[in-house]
């Protein structure tokens, strides 16, 4: 099995790739998806959630306010690092068993968008940057998104910078371009990630 880590800014174009890779074959596994999935209704996870911020994180049917809750912790470290040290361990449990369910010689993808700030690199045999631009970045994420220029600024200054996430790549994704330009780059990476994964198996007993 090769595990590998995928990650890139926002707007960078990182589900687009993960939706491509998952077309050659490789088995995702999204922590973004994850990490709803252990705060949903009736799940331990967000009863931990309740119990750390209150009641009125939750809307009228009982599922998790994300809008308020969000409110709450980007305001405040402190807040913020609870709620991970909550979610965390939930959503690192969740992908070890999913990865434990994919076979053998399977090319597993973890789409990780914070890889880069919680220096989670060494967990992964590779690591895929998407790259794009800052002008890229904020085009599509006012135009696709419908995000204000100053909201799609202040979520690109949150995150690490594009050097940073460019240090800790294997390989990088350059999405400064067409869709079909990104296909053809992403079934190149597919054939290298093949190759990985197959020079890293044992070799037969003679």
């Amino acid at each position: 099995m090769l595990k590998v880590g995928l990650t890139g800014g926002i707007g960078a174009g990182k589900s687009e790739v993960s939706r491509l890779l998952v077309e050659c074959g490789a088995v995702l596994i999204d922590a973004d998806r994850i990490a709803r999935e252990v705060v949903a209704p009736g799940t331990p996870g967000l009863a931990s959630v309740v119990e750390a911020f209150g009641e009125e994180i939750l809307t009228a049917d009982g599922t998790l306010d994300r809008p308020r809750l969000g409110s709450i912790v980007f305001a405040d470290a402190a807040k913020l690092a609870t709620l991970n040290s909550i979610v965390h361990p939930l959503v690192g449990a969740r992908s070890r068993e999913l990865e434990q369910a994919a076979a053998e010689d399977a090319v597993v993808v973890h789409d990780v968008p914070l890889l880069t700030e919680n220096g989670l690199a060494p967990l992964y045999d590779v690591v895929i940057v998407v790259d794009a631009s800052p002008e890229t970045q904020l085009d599509r994420l006012v135009r696709r998104r419908g995000m204000t220029e100053e909201d799609a600024r202040a979520r690109m200054a949150a995150q690490a910078t594009r050097e940073q996430r460019r240090e800790i790549a294997d390989i990088v994704i350059d999405n400064d371009v067409p869709l079909e330009e990104l296909e053809r780059r992403v079934r190149d990476v597919w054939a290298e990630l093949r190759r990985r994964s197959r020079a890293s198996r044992p070799s037969p007993q003679e």
